[in-house]
């Protein structure tokens, strides 16, 4: 038995102020680690004692083991808990706080160790008769062997790092031609993320399902599942909404898996949360594909069907508790859907997305959770994962349950750096998704571009009626004495105001014109009228479901219950420079240059690879809109660069290698 009443949570945001809930609501205290990136962060504000442990980037402070052990013996803790993502799967640090004589809420190491090495783990797993995917997980790395290895295996293949997890270090690869960049993105990718750049191989399921297990496993033998997660919605091999149970899934196929979940973990002498990942074939074939041997992001949605507080159930196993909990005491009641709102532009590829947050409205209401880490005011940085908050939503059926999460997602307002809202809107209400049929193939199949539609004229004439009513205020106050309604009145009838505003690459010029009792806004091709104060607005008689909007200078940002948009207006003096001019490459977002491909004078192609950039822990290729020739490289790798830096310059050319 293992005493302490003091918990330091190695982590920051969401995590770091769910597990410090807990922590608190068990009687004990929690110390927070946060970088000057995070001093505003609400865990740092949370804990009971917060400790400063960098500047910004993680591998100086959130991935400093020393740092962090130095901060526990300062705080007095006797605990570490390493929420999920940086340390939270790393052996060596699990070891180094044993150490130090600090008891890690998680794993032996050895579990950790195995299960995070796909290739260890794809063994042991099959030694313990937990059904795999064929591939290889050979020590040799060499890309010759690899290379062939692939073709032995079949295309299409899925290359993944070997010592981790979550979407990093994994590539797709249909055929042979594109298997060494491939390889080579892969390695790099899961080298800055994992510190190895070992891969292994598999065969590829193109359209499976991705089914995990929650278990749970104490010190004294006993080991249990707590039933299945759906995460099949995923967009770059990372999950965005989950969902318990699986609508895939019945009562016999859930003992199966879920039988097969405890031998895996048995099969490592498993204590605390852990999760067994499996892809589900449409036959009803599953195989395993890794162990996440942490708590998982999407853990609230099994929360929520089964009522237990599974941060409570670690704490308590790593004190060495008896778990308490057999299997035939776990009841499933109800659905949950889990949606993560990342701070990312779904209409620009899922970039990811840095700023200030304007506003945060989170929402409310019977079976709604949302776990937020951010506040208003912060800065949300570019050094860490672009997640920002989680929203769940429970309900007696899986259709109550998702009708209550858009409920929840339409009442969700953020300004600031532009968020994927509106598009886990268009997933959740996609016939697939409501009928329940869906693969890890569901948002490249429905969803290629991301946000699938514009801005409807309804929400250009809103932005167009806030902008006209804010000028008119603002005259007002300078005008001294001039009521507000004179303002747009003339003898000669009403006036009209042309308001050019910009929101997503497009501008348009709106007619704003004063009518009685109302606001008639005409753009290209269309009309609407406008009628109400503040978020009781009406277009064409409808309510606009306005929920917030907010002015500062010349940016107006609206949030309804379909959307979230950013208009600029554009005034008659004012340019209409891009981020970069004809023949510029510029950064299309906050990040870190990992390589330059290019150099001066080289000629490329239409889709020539010129460089990679890191951000929010992923690899993002930018490649030539057309071809042409290297005029100049502006940067290096290894340079911090800001969203619209220009990174290279390209004197356009006709390509004639045709």
């Amino acid at each position: 038995m293992s005493s302490f009443n003091t918990i330091l949570v190695a982590n920051r945001g969401e995590i770091a102020l769910r597990v410090m809930r807990t922590v608190r609501a068990m009687g004990l205290k929690s110390v927070a680690v946060y970088t000057d990136a995070d001093a505003a962060s609400p865990h740092a504000d949370f804990a009971d004692i917060s400790i400063r442990i960098g500047e910004g980037p993680a591998a100086d402070s959130y991935l400093a083991t020393g740092k962090l052990l130095a901060a526990a013996r300062e705080a007095g803790a006797g605990a570490v808990h390493p929420g999920y993502g940086f340390l939270s799967e790393n052996a060596e640090f699990a070891r180094a706080c044993a150490a130090a004589g600090l008891v890690f809420i998680g794993p032996a190491p050895e579990a950790i160790d195995l299960m995070g090495n796909k290739a260890a783990a794809k063994r042991r797993m099959m030694a313990a008769g937990v059904p795999c995917i064929p591939g290889y997980e050979g020590a040799d790395q060499a890309a010759d062997v690899l290379a062939a290895e692939a073709a032995r295996i079949g295309f299409p293949v899925m290359i993944k790092a070997a010592a981790g997890g979550g979407g990093k270090g994994m590539r797709l690869v249909r055929q042979a031609a594109d298997f060494s960049a491939a390889l080579d993105l892969a390695r790099s990718e899961a080298l800055a993320a994992f510190g190895c750049g070992d891969v292994i191989l598999e065969r590829a399921l193109l359209q499976p399902r991705h089914v995990e297990v929650q278990v749970f496993g104490d010190a004294h033998g006993a080991v249990v599942h707590l039933g299945e997660r759906d995460c099949s919605i995923q967009r770059r091999h990372q999950k965005v909404v989950e969902e318990a149970p699986s609508p895939a899934v019945d009562a016999a196929l859930r003992a199966r898996m879920g039988a097969a979940a405890v031998r895996a973990a048995q099969a490592v002498g498993y204590q605390g949360a852990g999760t067994v990942e499996f892809l589900l074939d449409r036959d009803g074939a599953f195989y395993f594909l890794e162990m996440n041997t942490r708590l998982q992001v999407e853990h609230p949605v099994t929360e929520m069907i089964t009522g237990l507080d599974l941060v409570e159930l670690q704490i308590r196993v790593a004190r060495g508790d008896p778990l308490g909990l057999a299997q035939n005491d776990v009841r499933l009641e109800g659905h949950a859907i889990e949606a993560r709102l990342y701070a990312e532009d779904a209409a620009q590829g899922f970039l990811p997305q840095a700023g200030r947050v304007d506003r945060w409205q989170p929402p409310g209401g019977d079976g709604v959770r949302a776990d937020s880490g951010i506040v208003l005011g912060q800065q949300v940085p570019a050094f860490y994962d672009p997640l920002l908050a989680k929203l769940i939503a429970h309900g007696r059926t899986r259709a109550d349950a998702r009708q209550r999460l858009m409920a929840a997602l339409h009442d969700c307002v953020l300004f600031g750096p532009v968020c994927n809202r509106d598009f886990l809107l268009q997933v959740l209400a996609h016939p697939q998704f409501v009928q329940g049929d869906i693969t890890t193939a569901f948002i490249a199949s429905h969803f290629p571009d991301g946000l699938a539609a514009p801005v409807p004229a309804s929400i250009w004439a809103l932005g167009a009626a806030l902008m006209h009513r804010a000028e008119q205020q603002r005259c007002a106050a300078a005008a001294g004495g001039v009521a507000t309604e004179l303002l747009g009145w003339s003898n000669r009838g009403s006036l009209h105001s042309i308001v050019r505003l910009s929101c997503n690459g497009e501008t348009q010029s709106l007619q704003v014109s004063e009518e009685p009792g109302r606001l008639r806004v005409a753009g290209p091709g269309w009309q609407h009228r406008v009628t109400g104060e503040g978020e009781a607005l009406r277009v064409d008689g409808r309510r606009a479901d306005l929920r917030s909007w907010r002015l500062e200078g010349e940016k107006l940002q609206v949030a309804t219950a379909a959307r979230i948009v950013t208009f600029t207006r554009q005034r008659a003096s004012a340019g209409t420079a891009s981020a970069g001019q004809a023949g510029q490459v510029v950064a299309p977002m906050h990040g870190v240059v990992r390589d330059i491909c290019v150099a001066e004078g080289d000629r490329v192609a239409a889709g020539s690879r010129l460089a990679v950039m890191e951000a929010m822990k992923m690899q993002h290729e930018i490649r030539a809109a057309a071809p042409g020739a290297v005029a100049a490289v502006a940067v290096r790798a290894g340079a911090q660069v800001q969203a619209g830096q220009v990174l290279l310059e390209i004197t356009p050319q006709e390509d004639d290698r045709t």
